[in-house]
């Protein structure tokens, strides 16, 4: 803003006066000593404020320069590890399987050093060692063939040719070791063992009769077959009456054979007519109603569930699981009775075949050889 200009002051000077007496002329207003320090100290903070300003753009350049570089290093870091750890895992992979190949030639070589310790120790041995040793591997050989198969035999024929073998080496230090291979084979040969192969044999017959034994449910096709008997007592009873009516037909004349005729005749008829509604009536006990009840279209899945029960029961028989096998057994044996028309001779024989099976079909134990092996370790041992 202008300040206003200050009116002139006109001054009267007069003659009488000296200088040294002339008035004091007021002076103009004087303006603040302090803005200049302001403006020098605004000036000075401005230029502070642009130092800092530059100084911290230049020091985040500088941060985003040294994260550029450190993202850069560390990406090649992981590339590097990755490498490192492909590498190491492709190493672990060798290793292991050289680890795995050193195992397997340790355990050839452990093998056969433990077969070349066998062979040495079986050469050192005398004959009575070697017979000995030689009895007491196929005694256990065999006890482990009938742990597997559930028979005696080899058991048995272990005890044979051990037997036979003494028999023939006549050895008095190994009388003992024969007097309880005798004991042992008695003993083994007492014992009942299951035929396997028998009872596979008869389940597979009741299998194959399945598809033949009549249903409950189904019509009874042999209702007609009685009928036959009075049809043929009707025929045969019409020639005995024709030399009785011929006779009384020579005294009655056309009248009384034709009446005799139509009697034989209609006899003849309703014989057959009474049949045939007989066999449109059947009256049977049925223990359990839901066999009645039977579609037929189920009875292609009953007789297939049967087969399948009675095909589990062989393969626990094959595999000695009695417990499993007696289970489906007895399964199937009710479905039998239950389902099927116990008058049949087929299903008798079915159900025969199913009994005998589950008699038969139960875990035995064949007995261990002990007092040939402990006959055998005493010998071994010299006692």
């Amino acid at each position: 803003m202008r300040r206003p200009r200050a009116a002139p002051t006109i001054l009267t000077v007069s003659e009488n006066t000296s200088p040294q007496a002339a008035p004091e002329v007021p002076a103009g207003p004087k303006s603040p000593t302090w803005l200049p320090p302001l403006a020098a100290g605004l000036a000075v903070l401005s230029l502070a404020a642009l130092g800092l300003a530059w100084q911290g753009q230049t020091r985040l350049k500088e941060l985003e320069q040294e994260l550029v570089r450190r993202q850069s290093a560390s990406q090649g870091e992981a590339s590097e590890a990755r490498s490192l750890a492909r590498q190491a895992q492709d190493l672990t992979r060798d290793t292991a399987a050289k680890t795995a190949l050193l195992e397997a030639r340790l355990a050839e070589v452990a093998l056969q050093r433990g077969q070349l310790e066998e062979l040495m120790q079986s050469m050192s041995r005398s004959r009575d060692e070697n017979v000995i040793g030689d009895i007491e591997a196929s005694l256990r050989v065999a006890l482990q063939q009938s742990s597997i198969t559930g028979s005696a035999e080899p058991l048995v024929a272990a005890l044979r040719q051990a037997d036979e073998r003494l028999q023939r080496y006549k050895q008095p230090r190994l009388e003992g070791v024969r007097r309880a291979v005798v004991r042992d084979l008695d003993r083994v040969k007492a014992v009942s063992v299951v035929d396997v192969s028998t009872l596979a044999i008869r389940l597979d017959e009741v299998v194959r009769l399945l598809d033949e034994l009549p249903l409950l449910a189904a019509a009874d096709k042999s209702g007609g077959e009685p009928a036959a008997a009075p049809r043929g007592a009707v025929r045969t009873a019409a020639p005995a009456a024709k030399p009785a009516s011929a006779a009384a037909s020579a005294g009655e004349g056309l009248l009384g054979q034709w009446l005799e005729l139509a009697g034989d005749r209609w006899r003849l008829w309703s014989g057959q007519v009474w049949s045939e509604a007989k066999s449109l009536l059947r009256v049977t006990r049925i223990e359990h109603p839901e066999a009645m009840l039977l579609a037929p279209d189920q009875a292609y899945f009953l007789r297939e569930n049967l087969k399948l029960r009675l095909l589990n029961a062989r393969l626990a028989l094959l595999s000695r699981q009695y417990d499993t096998a007696q289970a489906d057994l007895r399964e199937t044996q009710l479905l039998l009775e239950r389902y099927f028309d116990a008058r049949s001779r087929k299903v008798a024989s079915a159900s025969e075949l199913l009994r005998q099976v589950l008699g038969q079909a139960r875990q035995v134990s064949v007995p261990r050889p002990d007092d040939t092996l402990a006959a055998l370790a005493a010998a071994a041992g010299g006692r």
